[in-house]
């Protein structure tokens, strides 16, 4: 098999390339997109607690929008800092763990009794743990795969039912029992798919490689436009869909016997060489 290092005598005279120091400051961008996002969060607890539900699902949506911006502005800015990181983490565990937890007690499981506490637990015990687990295997997790369900889309798929029932025009749903129970089984379904180990897909690589072909732009467009036409209930079957995509790629390498975990499992990434041995 052919070493893909190096024998170039010329090559081992030179230095190697200075690692560049990590930064440490507080860059202005990329921060204020997350503290946006924390303020979009604390909003929706807001108005849910005002009974606004569809104005507090349309803000954590916002604030999954923005929480995907704020790391590739930094990356594009080159203001990566650690106070940064740490800043997106507590942000997250805001806006996509407790907001969602809190805003669906407040909507429909707090007529449940002591018995409703317990997906609103989960599901906010879930994000802790699928965070800290995130930040910890940064490193050596394909990117091509989350493993377990990101916390933003557990969050989509919760307040995603939210706002399909608002939008029907029902109201008291904590007294209706199909209403209260879905919540109930969606609210659990959400937290415990955050620490499972099923794959799913980032979107972060496509075939193997980090550009896209035109024809997802197109896709995408089209995704859009659809959308568009009914946001609760398009957005709501997209999540549903998504919230299940991680166990179906599960079974299909089990069939397969194909490898299951997402750690490293990816040998076409130049970053991470190093990580299969």
């Amino acid at each position: 098999m052919t070493d893909l290092r190096s024998t170039d005598p010329a090559d081992a005279d030179e230095p190697a390339a200075p690692v560049p120091p990590r930064r440490k400051g507080i860059y202005a961008l990329p921060n204020a997109i997350t503290l946006s996002a924390l303020f979009a969060s604390f909003y929706a607890i807001v108005m849910a607690m005002n009974g606004r539900f569809e104005t507090a699902c349309i803000a954590i949506f916002a604030a999954a929008v923005l929480d995907s911006l704020d790391g590739r502005v930094a990356r594009m800015t080159n203001t990566q800092s650690a106070f940064g990181e740490q800043m997106d983490s507590l942000a997250d565990m805001v806006s996509f763990g407790a907001a969602p937890a809190l805003i669906v007690y407040q909507w429909a499981l707090q007529d449940l009794g002591k018995l409703g506490w317990i997906p609103a637990f989960v599901y906010i015990a879930g994000a802790a743990l699928r965070l800290a687990r995130f930040n910890v295997n940064i490193g050596v997790v394909d990117k091509r795969f989350f493993q377990g369900l990101p916390s933003p889309a557990a969050a989509a798929l919760v307040m995603g039912l939210i706002w399909v029932v608002d939008d029907a025009g029902i109201k008291n749903v904590g007294r209706i029992d199909w209403a209260a129970w879905s919540a109930f089984g969606v609210t659990l379904y959400a937290g415990l798919s955050m620490v499972t180990n099923a794959p799913f897909y980032s979107f972060k690589v496509f075939g193997g490689r980090r550009t896209v072909p035109f024809v997802v732009l197109v896709a995408i467009m089209l995704v859009i436009a659809v959308v568009a036409l009914d946001p609760p209930r398009v957005l709501f079957v997209l999540f549903c869909a998504y919230g299940m995509s991680g166990y179906l790629v599960y079974a299909w390498r089990k069939f397969k016997g194909k490898p299951v975990s997402v750690i490293a499992t990816s040998t076409d990434e130049p970053d991470e060489i190093g990580l299969h041995r």
